[in-house]
C-alpha cells in the first residue's frame, strides 16, 4: 500500500498564532518566521541585555523623539511572508502603536541582532536576517556580533542585499549613516563579552 503525502505549507498567519501558543507556554520561547523557514532564537542573556540598554541611550541622545524598540515583532514581507522579532528597531516614538505583536517595517530606521551563543546564530543572524531586512528596505541593518568581537554596520539596500558593509572591531568607531546619522564608539563592548 502506497500513501501520498502532502506537503504543508506553514503561512504567516498559522506562525503567528503559533508564536502566541508558544509564549504563553513557554516565555523563554521566542519564534521568528524567516525566509519561509520558522526558528527559534536563544533567550538574550545579562550582558546582551547591557548591549541593548547601552545602545538605546545612544540613540535616545541623537534624537530623543526615536527609540530602540527591544523585541518588537516585524513583518518582513519579501518574496516570502516572515515575520523577525529582531533585538531593537529603531523608529520615531510611537511608531508600532496599535500594530499589536507583529508590526508592519514601514519607519523603521534600523534593526539591531546582537549575536547570542547559540549553534544558529551564523545562519540567522548573519546570512538570513541581513538578506530578509535588504528586501524590506530597511535601511540599516546593525550586527553587534559577540562571537568575533565586531561590529557589522549594513546599509543601502538594494531589495536583494545590503550594497554597503562596514565590519569594524570592537574598540573602534563606526558611523551609522543615514537616516540613523549616529557615530557609534565600540569600545564598551569589549565589556559585555565572553
Amino acid at each position: 500500500m502506497t500513501s501520498v503525502v502532502e506537503e504543508s505549507v506553514l503561512t504567516q498567519e498559522v506562525f503567528e498564532d503559533l508564536a502566541r501558543r508558544a509564549i504563553r507556554t513557554e516565555e523563554a520561547l521566542r519564534l521568528e518566521f524567516v525566509n519561509g523557514k520558522p526558528g527559534v532564537k536563544a533567550a538574550p542573556d545579562g550582558d546582551h541585555g547591557r548591549i541593548i540598554e547601552w545602545l538605546t541611550r545612544l540613540c535616545m541622545q541623537a534624537d530623543p523623539d526615536r527609540w530602540l524598540y527591544a523585541e518588537q515583532g516585524l513583518r518582513i514581507e519579501t518574496y516570502r511572508k516572515g515575520n523577525a522579532r529582531p533585538d531593537g528597531a529603531l523608529a520615531r516614538s510611537g511608531a508600532f502603536v496599535g500594530q499589536g505583536e507583529w508590526a508592519g517595517p514601514d519607519g523603521v530606521l534600523m534593526v539591531v541582532e546582537v549575536t547570542s551563543y547559540d549553534e544558529d546564530a551564523n545562519r540567522r543572524d548573519r546570512v538570513e536576517k541581513p538578506r530578509a531586512y535588504a528586501e524590506t528596505g530597511i535601511p540599516v541593518y546593525l550586527l553587534i556580533d559577540r562571537a568575533t568581537c565586531e561590529v557589522k554596520v549594513h546599509s543601502q539596500p538594494d531589495g536583494v542585499r545590503y550594497e554597503q558593509v562596514v565590519t569594524v572591531p570592537y574598540g573602534k568607531t563606526v558611523e551609522l549613516p543615514d537616516p540613523v546619522g549616529i557615530e557609534l564608539d565600540t569600545e564598551p563592548l569589549k565589556n559585555w563579552v565572553r
